[in-house]
């Protein structure tokens, strides 16, 4: 993978980058909004470009169990199936499978599950993982890992973080012995385990760059631990992590701590969060959040966010948009999603014209005292 380095912070980690796939350069620090079945709810492809998304998430797991490979191979792939022509980078399905409990039994060999669908049984090795994400032709594919939850004593973590590396040197053999089939280079990461415990997330790092990854993601965070150890942890993974690749921090999260981590020397971020919470009635905005549900807003014709220059803000009030959810209209929560997913858009852009300014650490101290000055009042 090409990458660059365009910018470093001069009083923190902070950096701005750029790596290029086949279907165009993405820009860093840069969020992921997340397409799990191969659409970002409620909005198209012409959506996405609109509000500057540079790069989606697809989620293996999902699209192999709906719609299906057989589809999405007579289609030419992901990007020609939902009409999206920008980069995709499609998670391994490992921490959906985490997420099944009871549904799910793990072994050297990969995980077997049943379908939150129909109850089916599956399987999957790591070298299946890299042959379904070679058919869903996404420019960058995941290995399988074991996702813990946190804090999980240090047995537990040891044998995941054992696992994990296992399957990553299968999943990169089956990467290295296999071809894209849409003509064009596919890329893959590994992901760095180890849980809360320094010691295996330094060991993770050192076995996965032996390996050789065209980039590295740190795995297992946003699962319970608490804010300060997600960045203790993620500080030391990127200060030893190799510089000259992109580094994507997996799952995270608020505007804060997407700050907190590009302060850190984080590229690459991916979160339900600002879609999820759309749909939820709750929006972002630079003095926090909104819950455009609240009465408050019944007769406000002030836009969501003033300043902001989304198709919501440009055209809608917040009293129009209560009313939507009020009465179900589902315009409300694709509004609502423009909105959220522009914020995001807006947030890691400025960021990174701010660390191509040197100015980072005044942009990110500015942004989160606004953001904390008036959470408390806009949720109230």
């Amino acid at each position: 993978m090409k990458f660059t380095i365009d910018a470093l912070d001069a009083e923190t980690s902070a950096r701005a980058t750029t790596f290029h796939t086949a279907h165009g350069s993405v820009e860093t620090p840069v969020f992921m909004p997340v397409g799990t079945l191969g659409a970002v709810k409620t909005l198209s492809p012409d959506d996405l470009h609109k509000n500057q998304v540079q790069i989606i998430l697809g989620n293996t797991y999902h699209l192999y169990l709906k719609p299906g490979l057989d589809i999405i191979k007579k289609s030419g792939g992901l990007h020609s199936f939902m009409g999206w022509s920008g980069p995709i980078l499609t998670d391994s399905g490992g921490f959906q499978v985490y997420s099944l409990n009871d549904l799910k039994k793990i072994t050297t060999e990969g995980v077997e599950f049943r379908s939150h669908w129909d109850g089916s049984t599956h399987f999957f090795s790591p070298e299946k993982v890299v042959e379904i994400q070679r058919i869903i032709g996404s420019d960058i594919m995941m290995v399988l890992d074991e996702c813990i939850s946190n804090p999980s004593d240090l047995e537990t973590a040891t044998a995941a973080h054992r696992l994990t590396l296992e399957w990553a040197f299968r999943s990169r053999q089956g990467f290295l012995e296999s071809s894209a089939l849409y003509h064009f280079d596919q890329f893959q990461f590994g992901i760095i385990q180890g849980g809360i415990y320094p010691d295996l997330r330094l060991e993770s790092i050192q076995r996965l760059v032996d390996i050789g990854f065209d980039g590295y993601a740190i795995g297992g965070l946003a699962v319970g631990e608490s804010q300060e150890t997600r960045n203790s942890i993620t500080q030391q993974c990127v200060k030893n992590l190799p510089q000259n690749q992109p580094i994507y921090l997996m799952g995270v999260g608020t505007p804060l701590d997407i700050l907190e981590a590009i302060e850190r020397g984080v590229d690459m971020f991916d979160c339900v969060m600002p879609t999820r919470n759309a749909r939820n009635g709750t929006v972002f905005t630079q003095q926090g959040k909104v819950v455009i549900r609240n009465a408050q807003y019944k007769e406000d014709l002030n836009p969501l966010e003033y300043g902001c220059s989304c198709y919501t803000c440009q055209n809608f009030t917040r009293a129009y948009i209560r009313h939507l959810f009020n009465v179900n209209e589902v315009l409300g929560l694709r509004l609502a999603t423009i909105h959220n997913v522009h914020f995001y858009m807006s947030l890691t852009y400025q960021a990174r014209q701010a660390i191509l300014a040197g100015c980072f650490q005044d942009f990110r101290q500015k942004f989160s005292q606004a953001y904390i000055l008036d959470q408390d009042k806009n949720e109230k």
